[in-house]
Formats: C-alpha cells, structure tokens, sequence
C-alpha cells in the first residue's frame, strides 16, 4: 500500500458551520507531513476525522479502511495524540505500560522500556511528579512502542520550552520514523519543525491551500529581495506576498519572476513561514496552488 491516507471531496460539519470543506489529498508511507493553518483553520476537525472520531461526508480511506465503519481495525496501526496532557496523574509510568499492553495488541512493553531509558523518567514516577516535558516523553515513549503505520499529533509540543520540544522531535525521528510509517503533525512551531518535514498541508477556513512536498515547495516558489526604489515595478508583478527580511524589501513568487523583474533583486528560498503567511493571510490569496 504506497498511499496510507487517501482523501478526496472530505467535508466535516457542525450544524451550520464547516470546519472542513470539500478537501482532497494523499500522503504515502514513509512521510513526515505538516498540517499548518490557524487557530479555526479545521486541522484538529481533520485529524478527528482521521482517526474516526467525527463524522465526515465524501471519501476518506486511511490504511485502507473507512474510519467511521472499520475504526477498530484502523485503530491497531494507527496512533492520535489529541494533548499530551491527558495521561491519568495518579498513575505511575510502569502501570500506564501495563495497560498499554493490555489494550493495544501491537504495543511492546519491551520497547516502550527501552525508549524511557532515554529519559530521566523512572517507571515508578507518577505523572503528577512529571514536569510537562517529561509527560511528553513518556506519551510518545508509549506512542512509539506500537507497532502502527500511521502517527496522528495535534499540536504535541504545545506549551513546552525549546529543549523538550528538540527532546520531542529528535526522539519521533530516530525511534518511528523507518521510511515505511508516516506521521501527521499539527503545530505552530513552523520554524522548528521545517527541518523534519517531508511534506506540508496548508489549511485556511477549512479548505486547501498548498498540499506538496518540500522539494516540490523550494522548486516552485521563488523569493526575491530588491531595493525601495524596485517596489513599484516588483508590485506590478503580483507577488503572492511583499515583505521585510533582514532590513531588505523582499517579494515571494509563485514560479519564477518575469526575467526584467527578476533582474532588479537578489534570488532567495523562501521559508515555509514565509510561503504560510502568502498563502493565509487575507481572502484575496485564498486559493488553491496544489
């Protein structure tokens, strides 16, 4: 199976209002996608729908399965973390292991182990002891010990300083990511979290904007840093986003910039920040360029 979520016309409603709207997208094994948009944007409706959580309309198969009709046998090769913060305070890190293995079939009590010794976590620490990064890495310690296809992450590090969230990070890659299972990670900490990427999806009231790789991403879209005296010139051109970067004038390009354009700056790769505030920022740029 080289697509292990499939999405196409996938809508998720409350009422009246749509948090998701008419969306279509893929992502294959062996990929690290980033699912950014604001805060309402639909990212954790989305990631709910993928994990059979809310109803949705259209098609959605993850791991081959429909979430809503087949969500138990989803469920053992695919893991949510909706917060970090919900691990039960009264209990101690090796109870949790042993309802872990009591519950989810594919969870090694072994691994999940192995992975806590990395940390200065004890498996008699209750989680009330914890600070908030070490409750982190026991989630993902548990998380990690399953032997699932699929990692669903709505804003994991939400709330932890730089070294958990690096702590966090480093521990997701080295120890899950084999080029076979895919993560999905929501999160506002684009900066940190480019570097991991593979892939990005950009969602921006409830709909689309950018779905493509990160190689695709530094081949498409253009940067181009100019002096005040080109503003005008490189304005008349329809940048998708003119901006300030390092003191300079600088302008973002869907594809390369018209060559009597381009002769009047300085070429850059844009940032995935940078591409995110292009793509979100107002209604007018409120389109699809996937």
């Amino acid at each position: 199976m080289d697509n292990l979520i499939e999405a196409s016309h996938l809508s998720v409603r409350y009422r009246q209002k749509t948090a998701v709207d008419d969306i279509g997208f893929t992502i294959a094994k062996g990929r690290v996608v980033g699912l950014l948009g604001h805060n309402g944007a639909g990212k954790t409706s989305l990631m709910k729908a993928l994990a059979g959580i809310v109803p949705f309309s259209g098609e959605l198969r993850v791991l081959g399965l429909d979430p809503q009709r087949e969500r138990v046998a989803m469920l053992e090769s695919l893991c949510y973390i909706p917060d970090v913060a919900i691990l039960p305070r009264w209990a101690r890190v090796e109870q949790l292991i042993t309802l872990m293995a009591g519950l989810q079939p594919r969870f090694s009590a072994e691994r999940a182990r192995a992975l806590l010794k990395r940390t200065s976590v004890g498996l008699r620490d209750r989680v009330k002891t914890l600070s908030k990064g070490m409750v982190v890495q026991v989630h993902l310690a548990l998380i990690a010990a399953i032997d699932a296809k699929v990692m669903i992450l709505d804003e994991p590090t939400l709330g932890l300083d730089i070294l958990s969230r690096k702590s966090f990070y480093e521990m997701l890659v080295e120890e899950w990511c084999d080029g076979e299972r895919s993560v999905l990670i929501s999160t506002h900490q684009v900066e940190e979290i480019q570097p991991l990427l593979s892939d990005v999806i950009m969602l921006n009231e409830g709909r689309i904007v950018l779905a493509t790789s990160l190689v695709d991403m530094d081949q498409r879209f253009v940067g181009l840093s100019h002096d005040a005296a080109a503003a005008d010139r490189i304005a008349a051109a329809h940048p998708l986003l003119r901006y300030r970067q390092m003191g300079q004038s600088a302008a973002l390009f869907d594809g390369p910039p018209p060559a009597d354009v381009a002769a009047l700056g300085q070429r850059f790769q844009p940032s995935l920040v940078d591409l995110f505030v292009a793509l979100t920022r107002a209604p007018e740029m409120n389109r699809t360029v996937g």
